[in-house]
C-alpha cells in the first residue's frame, strides 16, 4: 500500500465518498481572479466540507434497514426542488410515472435516475442501489451556482453550476451513474475512502458511470468516448470532460481549472496529502486498466468486463482498504470464471498500467 507518506497514515482522516467535482478543481477555481468562478468554487467547497460530515455518519453506521415492501421490476422515483436552498429534500414536483414537468432540471435527474436503475437491473441483475429496490430520491437546485453533484447516502443532490465553468449536473447521466454507484459500493463493499482503497472506490464509480451512458446510448466499447461528465464544461473551457479513461491526464487544459493530473500508469502514482491521498487523481491508474480490459475483450463493455468488475465488488472478499495490485488479482480470478483467454485480457490491461496483480 501507499497510504502512508513520510510516516503518516492517511487512514486516520479517511470520509466517505466526495462528490463528482473533485476537490482540487474547486481548490484551483476558489483562486480564479473571476469573481464569477471564484465565489460559487468557494462556497461549494464549504458546502462539501459539511457534507461530508454526514456522508462519514452514513457510511459508519452502515447500510439501512431494508423496508418490507419494496419495487423490483421498476424505479421508485421521487424528484424534488430545494429552491436553491439546503434543506433536504425540498419540494415535491415529480414522482414515479408522473409526466415531464417544466423544469429540465427535474426531468433530466428523473430520467437518469431511471436509466441507472433499469442498468443495474438489466445488465446486472441488481435491484436498485442496495439489490432490494431502494426507492431513488434526488433533489435539484441545491444553493446557488453550486458547483456539483453528490450521493449523500441516501439520496442524489444536485447543483446548477455556476454557468461560467460549470452548467446543470442533472445533464450528465455518466455522473448520475457514478454517484448512484457510490451507493452501491455502500451496500457492498464499503470501500475506505483513502489512498488506493479510496482512488477504486472512485474508479468503481466511474466504471458503472461510464457503462450507464453506454448502456443508455446503446455503445460497444469501441464506440464509447470514455468521458466522465462530458456535459458540464461550459463553452470556452479548454476540456472535454471532468476525467478520461481512455486517456487520463487529457481531459482538459485550461487556463482556470488547470491541467489534468490524472496518471495512467503506476510510474506516475501521485502522492500528496490533498483529496484522501488522491482518490480522483489516482483513480486514473485502475480507470485506464478497465478500459483496456474493455477494448479487448470487445463487444458491449457491461456485458463482460463491467461484469467481472461487479462480480467483485458483490464476492464479499474485496477488503474495505484494499490496494491496487490485490484488486487486480481478484479481477484477474473473476476474470478466470468467464475462460483463460479474458482471464488474459485482464492481466494483460493490469500490466499495461504497470499493476502487479498479488
Amino acid at each position: 500500500m501507499t497510504d502512508d507518506i513520510r510516516g503518516f497514515s492517511l487512514r486516520s482522516v479517511a470520509t466517505t465518498p466526495c462528490a463528482i467535482v473533485p476537490p482540487h478543481l474547486l481548490n484551483r477555481l476558489a483562486r480564479a481572479e473571476d469573481p464569477a468562478v471564484q465565489e460559487p468554487a468557494r462556497r461549494t467547497l464549504a458546502l462539501d466540507a459539511a457534507q461530508r460530515v454526514q456522508r462519514r455518519l452514513t457510511a459508519e453506521l452502515g447500510p439501512t434497514a431494508v423496508p418490507s415492501v419494496r419495487f423490483p421490476d421498476h424505479p421508485e422515483r421521487t424528484v424534488c426542488d430545494v429552491q436553491h436552498r439546503q434543506e433536504l429534500p425540498g419540494r415535491r414536483i415529480r414522482g414515479e410515472g408522473e409526466p415531464d414537468v417544466p423544469d429540465t432540471s427535474v426531468n433530466h435527474a428523473y430520467d437518469g435516475l431511471g436509466v441507472t436503475f433499469d442498468f443495474y437491473l438489466q445488465s446486472l441483475s441488481r435491484l436498485s442501489i442496495d439489490g432490494a429496490g431502494l426507492p431513488l430520491d434526488a433533489s435539484v437546485h441545491f444553493r446557488r451556482g453550486y458547483d456539483n453533484a453528490f450521493w449523500d447516502g441516501e439520496q442524489m443532490v444536485f447543483g446548477d453550476g455556476d454557468g461560467r465553468i460549470f452548467g446543470d449536473f442533472t445533464q450528465s447521466p455518466d455522473v448520475i451513474g457514478h454517484e448512484l454507484t457510490h451507493g452501491v459500493t455502500q451496500y457492498t463493499a464499503n470501500l475506505e475512502y483513502v489512498g488506493q482503497s479510496g482512488a477504486l472506490n472512485e474508479h468503481l464509480s466511474d466504471v458503472f458511470g461510464s457503462l450507464v451512458e453506454q448502456y443508455a446510448k446503446g455503445q460497444t466499447a469501441e464506440e464509447a468516448n470514455w468521458l466522465i461528465g462530458e456535459e458540464l464544461l461550459r463553452p470556452g473551457v479548454q476540456g472535454v470532460a471532468l476525467r478520461s479513461m481512455k486517456a487520463p491526464g487529457t481531459a482538459y487544459d485550461d487556463d482556470e481549472l488547470g491541467k489534468d493530473p490524472q496518471p495512467a500508469h503506476m510510474d506516475d502514482f501521485v502522492q500528496t496529502f490533498a483529496d484522501n491521498g488522491g482518490v480522483h487523481i489516482n483513480s486514473g491508474i485502475p480507470n485506464h486498466a478497465f478500459y483496456l480490459a474493455a477494448m479487448q475483450l470487445g463487444g458491449s463493455a457491461w456485458e463482460l468486463a463491467g461484469r467481472i468488475w461487479y462480480d467483485v465488488l458483490t464476492s464479499g472478499a474485496l477488503p474495505r482498504d484494499v490496494d491496487f495490485a490485490s484488486f487486480a488479482a481478484l479481477t484477474a480470478d473473476a476474470a478466470a470464471a468467464y475462460g483463460p483467454q479474458e482471464r488474459k485480457a485482464v492481466l494483460e490491461a493490469w500490466d499495461a498500467v504497470g499493476v502487479s496483480p498479488e
